[in-house]
């Protein structure tokens, strides 16, 4: 097994690019995309026993790694294109929400034989990780006292589903059809043809920024979104540390958003298209921690609890989202938002290249980092008293 933490970098390096050359040559891997393609490609490496399920790799990439990427996507935003989307998003994610505590109640009432008398307490955890990202897990947990064991077990089920999840929500626009929301594409790539007629302040022209840089790329301009780059995540992550309350994701959002609003900066090219490749690196990373054989090392009721959570939530976002008329690709960034946070929903609408997404997507990941703790502690205290604990 390789296990050096270069070398395993290397390894997905090489997924990362092997992934973008199959989506350019064969039409099957340009519909999965290069983001599915990657997870799934580390996801078997690390099954099959070439690269390790935990890497210090992993860990740069899951923390300053994609936090630089996203800080370089949103660099290249422009406020202005977004902000048809909101309602929309806003509205797929209160229905994923829903389909989250109902997942919770349900698997509480499955699999509270298998878990334990602590139950209960791990429904509330589960509605607060799966309405805004895992760090609602850790907050609800420390509140209704999970016990150590089960605390584990609940985030080593959680991550192995998440990026499962991950990997649905790219092929879910694929399974319904695509998307028809303006500037969205279910291929990786627009066509020629997309890529003349798009104006430069349209949200196709961030989705074409994402492979390929509109002008040559310079050494200067690298230079400068280096730095950009890891100084916004540096000064996210002190101004979270200064005042906690507010998450380090919501401070990086708003610094780079800022930022790219200054022209000097929107001038520097390239930035779109350096943090897609990030972001691609860290899914591929997603994929290899998702050994199959912790599934048997955390628990199966755990195991089994979480998986029902999400899937309800799934049948829930896009079976209601549909039948009310929200397009898939909506739905996937709305679902990423609740299940996996801000990251995860930016990292899906610039895989799928929906730019209209990006910050939708990043507002209602806020959202559920604020009111999952709310709902997770309410689910938790209301499966108390239903289930006698």
């Amino acid at each position: 097994m390789i296990s050096d933490p270069m070398a395993v970098l290397v390894v997905l390096a090489a997924v990362v690019y092997v992934a973008i050359r199959l989506e350019e040559q064969y039409h099957l891997f340009r519909s999965l995309g290069s983001a599915l393609v990657a997870i799934l490609i580390a996801l078997v490496l690390s099954n099959v026993g070439i690269i390790p399920g935990e890497s210090p790799a992993y860990v740069f990439l899951v923390g300053p790694g994609v936090s630089v990427g996203i800080a370089l996507i949103l660099f290249s935003v422009d406020v202005r294109t977004v902000f048809s989307a909101g309602p929309t998003m806003l509205g797929a994610f209160a229905i994923g929400a829903v389909g989250t505590i109902a997942g919770a109640v349900t698997g509480a009432f499955l699999w509270s034989g298998m878990v334990g008398p602590e139950t209960w307490k791990l429904s509330g955890q589960f509605t607060g990780t799966y309405t805004g990202g895992g760090v609602n897990f850790a907050a609800v947990g420390q509140a209704v006292g999970t016990s150590g064991d089960l605390f584990t077990a609940g985030i080593a089920a959680d991550v192995i589903i998440t990026a499962f999840w991950m990997a649905a929500c790219l092929a879910a626009p694929l399974l319904f059809g695509g998307s028809s929301r303006k500037g969205a594409s279910v291929t990786a790539e627009p066509s020629q043809a997309d890529k003349d007629d798009a104006p430069d302040d349209s949200p196709d022209s961030l989705h074409r920024a994402l492979f390929a840089s509109a002008r040559p790329l310079k050494l200067a301009d690298v230079a400068g979104l280096v730095t950009l780059g890891i100084g916004t995540t540096w000064a996210a992550g002190w101004f979270g540390q200064l005042w906690p309350a507010v998450p380090s994701v919501l401070w990086l959002t708003t610094i780079a958003l800022l930022l790219a609003q200054v022209p000097a900066v929107g001038r520097l090219s390239g930035s779109a298209m350096l943090g897609n490749y990030l972001v691609l690196l860290f899914l591929a990373s997603n994929g290899a921690s998702s050994v199959i054989a912790k599934i048997f090392e955390v628990g199966p009721g755990v195991f089994y609890f979480a998986a029902t959570t999400v899937a309800i939530h799934g049948v829930v976002i896009f079976g209601v989202g549909r039948l009310v008329g929200i397009d898939a690709g909506t739905l996937a960034v709305a679902s990423q938002a609740n299940i996996g946070g801000p990251a995860s929903a930016i990292a899906l609408a610039s895989a799928r290249g929906y730019a209209d997404r990006l910050l939708p997507g990043v507002a209602v990941g806020l959202l559920g980092y604020a009111a999952g703790n709310y709902l997770g502690l309410a689910v938790a205290r209301i499966m108390q008293g239903v289930l006698g604990a």
